[in-house]
């Protein structure tokens, strides 16, 4: 079900994202979220089946297929993995409830988030090594002309840092301040 709602909000809103020109990084992507969302209900399996699917849905619509829906992927995953991982172990029981508790689900949120901004920042180093001219890497931020790798580094890191605030908090809000979890406690 999550997966097919990944798959539709694709289609309603990958061609639409706002971006960085040239390059393709969306300021804000909701697909995510929804991925995130179906691991803190579902556990760990249909996280990523949704993750899956969610990718798959995105080849059809990005605007930047192949390579905007492989980075979505890989830049959603380390959250996945680093709530997981941190509950197998530091949490008992396992299970979703177990991320409740703010205390425990900011800090392992934060591993998440550090993971993937690290990841995601060598992905794009990558990605204008291979396939991107550096001559797209030009951005103004408050006043400031970055421009070859100091920009691809710092739209990387603030990109990646504050699609992970909407991931992570948004998701939380989903599953555990609509009750959706405790209603039906899937895992």
């Amino acid at each position: 079900m999550f997966g097919g709602l990944s798959f539709l909000l694709d289609a309603l809103t990958a061609p639409y994202l706002p971006r960085v020109p040239g390059w393709g990084i969306g300021f804000i992507d909701p697909v995510s979220i929804i991925w995130v969302t179906s691991y803190l209900l579902f556990g760990l399996m249909v996280g990523v089946s949704t993750s899956i699917i969610g990718t798959v849905g995105l080849m059809f619509f990005d605007p930047f297929t192949p390579v905007g829906p492989i980075m979505k992927f890989l830049a959603t995953i380390p959250i996945i993995l680093a709530l997981d991982l941190g509950m197998r172990l530091g949490f008992k029981p396992y299970s979703g409830g177990s991320l409740k508790p703010l205390r425990r689900y900011i800090p392992l949120s934060l591993v998440g988030v550090i993971a993937r901004v690290v990841l995601m920042t060598f992905m794009n180093v990558l990605l204008f090594m291979t396939i991107l001219s550096l001559s797209y890497a030009t951005i103004n931020l408050f006043g400031f002309q970055l421009v070859s790798w100091s920009a691809v580094i710092t739209v990387a890191v603030l990109v990646n840092a504050e699609q992970s605030i909407w991931d992570c908090g948004i998701s939380y809000l989903l599953a555990f301040s609509t009750k959706l979890y405790d209603q039906f406690r899937f895992w």
